[in-house]
């Protein structure tokens, strides 16, 4: 399945399906309505169906293989938003060694080029403070708590914050947990997993940059209104069975900045849930992303965005994620 939240009125969130090679969105709740009558609270969010488990799951696959027209709707007549929108918590790991080792280099980079010699510089500079970083990530999956109230989707802008100047995006993909997960061993992580989107998590690094001196992780460099991109659509674990052989791409007004590909993980989904669920429950719904591809975003080629850029985040697999940048 390739379930959507979507709106039609305005903030009125409604649960659906694309279908017809993502042009046209089923209405889950209402072909609920016309194939089973009755109670169909289980078809009203995306959430409520997760939460409903696996009868309910198998109930929506028959609903998309019957499609009753009268609940079908032309794609672009409809809103979409994040899959879950809010998530009901959201946790941001860092899976990629590439990724952190070109991004602590290039910020390397970018302090000695403030400088009158930056080459000499550059040569001086210790990567004491990077290196303890990388031996952590080395030894488990690390991660930040995001800010779910931020989350928008495929078919709403990015605002820049006021108080940046160097916007970035990040090219990650994530999953959703399926079922009450705690204490789960690495081997049987991947029942808990109920699907996965991409995630394009927007990063002032000016901000950023000056906090992650207080050793917190990030903040302003992260929570604005609309910096957590998610979508276009959630596929479930069926549909892709080898989530580690994906290839990523990002493209910046058409042109590829990046690419790579999910089978560079150093912890996968299933290290991340064993880490985080001990002494931890885990929800139906939670989000897990993936951390930042290596080469896939624009601080890794000292680049940043400008407004009125369209980002396109893809992940194979899943779709295309867009998103223009918009400055007030």
């Amino acid at each position: 399945m390739r379930l959507v939240t979507y709106e039609r009125a305005q903030g009125v969130q409604r649960c659906g399906a694309l279908i017809e090679a993502g042009q046209a969105v089923l209405d889950l709740g209402h072909a609920a309505q016309i194939a089973l009558g009755g109670d169909t609270a289980a078809f009203g969010s995306v959430q409520a169906l997760i939460e409903a488990g696996p009868a309910v799951w198998e109930a929506a696959r028959n609903l998309i293989a019957r499609a009753p027209a009268e609940a079908v709707l032309a794609r672009q007549d409809v809103r979409l938003r994040a899959p879950i929108q809010p998530p009901i918590q959201m946790r941001d790991c860092s899976c990629f060694e590439l990724h952190l080792r070109q991004s602590f280099a290039a910020a390397r980079r970018l302090r000695a080029m403030r400088t009158q010699d930056p080459e000499a510089t550059l040569k001086a500079m210790s990567t004491r403070a990077d290196d303890r970083v990388i031996d952590t990530f080395n030894r488990q999956p690390i991660y930040y708590k995001c800010n779910r109230f931020a989350t928008i989707g495929a078919d709403d802008d990015v605002v820049w914050p006021a108080y940046s100047q160097a916007l970035d995006f990040e090219l990650e993909f994530g999953c959703y947990i399926g079922k009450r997960a705690k204490d789960v061993p690495k081997e049987k992580a991947r029942e808990h997993i109920f699907g996965y989107t991409i995630f394009n998590d927007i990063s002032a690094r000016d901000a950023q940059a000056v906090e992650m001196g207080g050793m917190l992780g990030p903040a302003k460099g992260k929570d604005f209104d609309t910096a957590n991109v998610m979508g276009p659509c959630l596929v479930t674990v069926d549909e892709l069975p080898d989530p580690y052989q994906l290839t990523m791409v990002a493209r910046v007004n058409g042109q590829e900045w990046g690419r790579g590909n999910t089978s560079t993980m150093r912890w996968t989904f299933e290290d991340v849930i064993a880490h985080v669920s001990r002494s931890e429950t885990l929800y139906p719904g939670e989000f897990l992303g993936s951390g930042t591809v290596g080469n896939g975003c624009g601080l890794e080629q000292l680049r940043t965005l400008k407004p009125g850029d369209v980002v396109e985040l893809e992940v194979e697999g899943i779709g295309v994620l867009r998103t223009r940048i918009t400055k007030p």
